[in-house]
């Protein structure tokens, strides 16, 4: 009998039904298991809050791989579905995607693109079209599924564009429940038709009576208002992961944006600079080997440049300095050579 709820009052109410729902007569090994499942998504659960990171599969509906987060959803017993599938009759979509996730997927694009096969190559263009020209995370064949699969009066999760959306079915048709800022005040307006990929749909209320907007204009003032909301906050949790991975244990309280970015610009640098050393000792040793076997240095320069090109085609990007940034020192024909070479290889 609320009219509004915090989002810790949900936090507690979720956790307490998880607890709630433990099954009372189960086997030794499947209560273990069990515990173990929701001591994972104990971990989690403060990251509905924010986000949660889901991996989808292109194979089918319900398909994704399996992370703590999935498992919150299976203990709350609510279905999680996706609509990104690929059509079966595309046989040489189906072969570049594979079973792969879509984080496999990209890899796979990056290095079939790095590979001499041609074959590979092929695939990963053929691969990389088929994300670009689903961009919006819904074919026809996943929507077709979708309005197959899901059932009539079933209450369920939608993920698409790294949004988690309430779903159901009604009359054969999927609606999703509107939230957007832009409709705050549009009492009437509920539930929103999935009926098409471009997500023009249709508006209705809570009887799933067709019920336009009352003023078009609020609302796509709301909705962009939203879009901005969304990008910031990818954006911070695109900052927090990129301090993750920097090794940092968190984010300093109260680092501005500018304060961050450069931090992440002086990493990216240090990366370069250490980069260039092992070069430059590379070069060294090369020198010295080639002096030491009576060879001229600069033949033993070439050798190591050769093979620094070589490790860059073959290591692609993991290896390379970030764009723009150039050598300080002056001895940099070789470099200028190796990257040359490099841009031919890779072409």
């Amino acid at each position: 009998m609320m009219e509004m709820i915090t989002a810790e009052q949900l936090m507690e109410y979720l956790g307490d039904y998880i607890l709630e729902a433990k099954p009372k007569e189960i086997s030794e090994a499947q209560r273990l298991n069990y515990e173990q499942n929701m001591s994972d998504a104990m971990a989690v659960l403060h990251k509905l809050q924010t986000g949660l990171d889901v991996n989808v599969k292109f194979t089918g509906v319900r398909v994704f791989e399996y992370t703590p987060e999935c498992i919150v959803f299976d203990l709350l017993d609510i279905p999680l579905y996706h609509g990104w599938l690929v059509d079966p009759q595309m046989a040489d979509i189906v072969k570049a995607v594979g079973n792969c996730s879509y984080n496999q997927l990209v890899e796979k694009i990056i290095s079939c693109k790095q590979s001499d096969s041609s074959e590979l190559a092929g695939e990963g263009f053929v691969a990389e079209q088929f994300l670009n020209s689903t961009a919006t995370q819904l074919t026809y064949h996943g929507l077709c599924e979708l309005t197959s699969t899901v059932q009539e009066g079933e209450l369920c999760v939608f993920f698409r564009n790294n949004h988690f959306s309430t779903m159901t079915k009604f009359k054969a048709q999927l609606y999703l429940l509107v939230t957007d800022q832009g409709f705050l005040t549009e009492e009437k307006v509920v539930w929103e038709s999935l009926h098409n990929v471009d997500g023009d749909g249709n508006f209705c209320d809570s009887e799933f009576h067709l019920r336009p907007p009352s003023d078009p204009e609020t609302v796509y003032r709301g909705q962009q208002d939203q879009i901005d909301q969304d990008y910031l906050m990818a954006l911070s949790l695109q900052q927090e992961q990129q301090a993750s991975d920097l090794g940092w244990e968190q984010i300093p309280e109260g680092i501005s944006d500018l304060e961050l970015a450069k931090k992440l610009q002086e990493e990216e640098d240090r990366r370069a600079s250490q980069y260039y050393q092992e070069q430059e000792q590379a070069q060294a040793a090369a020198a010295a080997a080639a002096q030491a076997q009576g060879q001229p240095a600069a033949a033993g320069a070439d050798q190591v440049d050769r093979a620094a090109a070589a490790g860059a085609s073959a290591g692609g990007a993991a290896a390379s300095p970030s764009p723009g940034k150039q050598p300080s020192t002056g001895e940099r024909k070789p470099k200028k050579e190796a990257k040359d070479k490099d841009k031919c290889i890779l072409l």
